[in-house]
């Protein structure tokens, strides 16, 4: 059973990436950790920014390449083991690939098998990924159907989580657990009646 989940979300140069590694590096207190990384090498842009997140990591961690199947990769990842999974945004990306229709088969599905994973493994998991609901609505349904997979992929990992942490200008923000509202607590609403025709005239 996972001992300790935490998820560290916030936008892109938010520090996120940096939060998760201290996050992971102190949770495994000086135990092995494995990073699994789920970006696909092929862009130039994105080639660069894997290649600063290799030299921002100590070489004694572990990279094991998730690809599609992390749920797969998690579950490969040996007993005691700190896992640091950055980010669950790309895996989002290629699970949904580009068929807007899949949203609830990968919630359905493959999140489940994820989170499956993440539950049996004995060790923490540091799980970072990016908000993206936070700005304009997306013109196209694909990008629509990405912002609503990966906020609802959020809720749900949010809640089974033990640490959730907003990430702003490189500052974290704890995320308290979920209240409910109490319905003791909420005050009857005294009946308006409506105005007579010509009152207060």
């Amino acid at each position: 059973m996972t001992q300790t989940l935490v998820v560290v979300l916030g936008g892109t140069r938010s520090g996120k990436s940096r939060f998760g590694r201290d996050r992971a590096a102190a949770l495994a207190a000086g135990g092995p950790i494995a990073y699994l990384a789920t970006a696909v090498p092929g862009d130039p842009e994105l080639d660069d920014r894997i290649a600063r997140h290799r030299r921002d990591r100590p070489v004694a961690w572990q990279t094991i390449e998730a690809g599609q199947d992390l749920a797969g990769a998690i579950r490969g990842v040996a007993a005691g083991t700190t896992i640091l999974l950055d980010g669950l945004t790309l895996w989002a990306s290629l699970a949904l690939g580009d068929d807007p229709a899949r949203v609830d088969a990968v919630l359905g599905d493959d999140l489940v098998r994820v989170l499956e994973a993440m539950a049996d493994h004995d060790g923490p998991v540091v799980v970072v990924s990016d908000e993206v609901g936070l700005g304009l609505v997306p013109l196209d349904s694909l990008g629509r159907a990405f912002r609503d997979l990966l906020g609802i992929a959020h809720q749900r990992l949010v809640a089974l989580s033990d640490e959730a942490w907003f990430m702003v200008a490189g500052r974290p923000i704890a995320l308290p657990p979920a209240a409910l509202p109490s319905v003791e607590a909420a005050e009857p609403v005294e009946p308006v009646e409506p105005e007579k025709p010509g009152a207060g005239r």
